[in-house]
């Protein structure tokens, strides 16, 4: 090894490179041993010789990595980088790098990294690096053990198809041992008659779970108790104690996380699902959902603890055409009617009138409104008597948004009313004064 050469030499070098240098600098002059040298850089001592015969024959050039200035092996072809540019550009804008990088694979066979993808779309403007949150600590809750021990069920009110269709709300059901959506539809709003379509099409597909976890929302908690049941129950919760269910309240959203994450990803990825498949409807969405929940337990969903299912299966008592429905307590007056949400209903029947007299019915509503009337468990004819006018009507603070929006299409106004033409004004009339007369005026 020259000495004299290797003064007019410059070498960019690391610190681990420094590191070694120093070392094998110490061993030239017989400071160390090879044995302590391995000890000091923590490496075996055959590579130390291998390092050692790199200095003799290369000087401090032999300890620099021999890849330094050279393009990696695994960077990404240029044709391939900008063919991935474009399609972001043209097809996923507002993806995230994860979503993006899926949608590059799935639909056009494009196989990049997402970090890769990240640092493309942060090059191009699409993507912005996020400031680390606070970090909020929040006590933690265990997964339950068994598929179906519990279920987390909210409703997420969305613009889901981003103007295409009025904005609706998505019920999310969401197993808690295991993240798998389980069911999950598009209603106009959330409501007690949504929420039993949908834990019916559950019930029928996976059978009773053991518990349903919820917000306090009306439907599942008396926040009125003027308003409910004598039993203190909602027409829900009611449904749920016939069946077996048990309802549990979460005092916070945090406290049911996960159906509330499950919110924000559904927000994120299928309303860009939507957007990619020309679905404009939540009818056609409805359709198309089973196999979006498919794809996404596939992605999301874990193992669970135990390979037990908590579900228990439907039997013959469990009627649910006569459970999950509205439900009321109703005595026959002397003419056989009753009276039900501002209607009265004649009843119809062979035997004699008064042999029926202060009889105690059951009025039934199904979710889609149909009235089932019955007397010891068995249906009796009946006719709509009479129809009030509608009373004021107590809605819950979540669906407020939907029946302020119904009440606006629900009387329209006529060709000739006033607001299709617009008001008239002192100064649009022909007749009306200048402002030169009415200075004139005021003098």
């Amino acid at each position: 090894m020259s000495e004299g050469k290797e003064v007019d030499k410059l070498h960019t070098m690391s610190d681990k490179e420094i590191q070694r240098l120093e070392i094998m600098t110490q061993l030239s002059k017989t400071q160390l041993t090879q044995a302590q040298a391995a000890e000091e850089l923590s490496l075996s001592v055959r590579q130390v010789k291998r390092l050692w015969r790199s200095y003799i024959d290369h000087g401090a050039a032999g300890l620099i990595h021999k890849s330094r200035g050279k393009p990696s092996h695994n960077q990404v072809d240029p044709e391939v980088q900008q063919r991935a540019i474009d399609l972001l550009l043209e097809h996923y804008r507002d993806f995230g790098p994860t979503l993006a990088t899926e949608k590059l694979l799935e639909v056009h066979g494009l196989r990049i990294s997402d970090e890769k993808v990240r640092q493309i779309m942060i090059a191009e403007g699409l993507w912005k690096t996020r400031r680390k949150r606070k970090l909020q600590v929040f006590q933690m809750r265990e997964r339950r053990a068994m598929f179906g021990e519990l279920v987390q069920i909210d409703g997420s009110d969305f613009d889901w198809f981003e103007g295409r269709s009025p904005r609706c709300t998505l019920l999310v059901f969401v197993d808690d041992a295991t993240g798998q959506l389980v069911e999950l539809p598009f209603v106009p709003h959330e409501s007690f008659n949504a929420y039993c379509e949908a834990a019916q099409h559950y019930f029928e597909r996976y059978g009773k779970p053991r518990a349903f976890y919820s917000d306090k929302h009306g439907i599942f908690h008396p926040n009125n108790p003027g308003l409910t049941r004598g039993d203190g129950l909602t027409d829900f919760g009611r449904a749920m104690q016939e069946l077996g269910i048990q309802i549990i309240c979460a005092n916070t959203p945090q406290a049911k996380g996960r159906v509330e994450r499950a919110n924000k990803t559904l927000q994120d990825r299928l309303a860009k699902e939507l957007r990619l498949r020309g679905i404009s409807t939540p009818e056609e969405a409805n359709q198309w959902l089973p196999e979006y929940i498919q794809d996404f337990n596939q992605r999301f969903a874990t193992a669970p603890r135990s390979s037990l299912d908590a579900h228990t299966p439907l039997t013959a008592t469990d009627q649910l055409d006569r459970i999950l429905c509205r439900k009321a307590q109703r005595t026959l007056s002397k003419n056989l009617t009753i009276q039900y949400d501002s209607t009265i209903y004649q009843i119809r029947v062979d035997r004699p009138a008064y042999a029926m007299k202060n009889a105690v019915v059951t009025v039934l509503e199904s979710p889609k409104g149909e009235i089932t009337i019955l007397y010891k468990n068995q249906p009796l004819a009946f006719e709509v008597y009479h129809q009030q006018e509608k009373q004021v009507k107590v809605v819950p603070a979540k669906s407020i948004d939907f029946e302020l929006r119904n009440a606006a299409k629900a009387h329209p106004p006529a060709v000739d009313h006033p607001w299709r033409k617009g008001f008239a004004t002192p100064l649009s009339r022909r007749d009306a004064p200048t402002i030169g007369d009415i200075l004139t005026l005021s003098e």
